[in-house]
């Protein structure tokens, strides 16, 4: 009960993930696996985020990773 009216007042925090995804060749590309290829989403609300596999952690923030994310986006290609 708290932690929906925490939600509904501060958002979700997105503190549990579902394992890594990754998605193959040729297949339909999610805008959270856009550039690492490798996708997971948060249990409580759905939303997706870019996941680096090299450092194992959730990318939560691309605009501060975008030099990152495009030296990965070079060697997922």
């Amino acid at each position: 009960m708290i932690e929906k009216l925490y939600e509904a007042l501060f958002g979700c925090r997105h503190a549990r993930y579902t394992f890594p995804v990754t998605i193959r060749k040729g297949g339909r590309r999610l805008p959270a696996a856009a550039l690492t290829g490798t996708y997971v989403a948060c249990l409580d609300c759905g939303r997706e985020f870019p996941y680096d596999w090299r450092e194992m952690k959730v990318i939560t923030s691309p605009d501060s990773h975008r030099e990152h994310l495009a030296e990965l986006a070079k060697h997922a290609a």
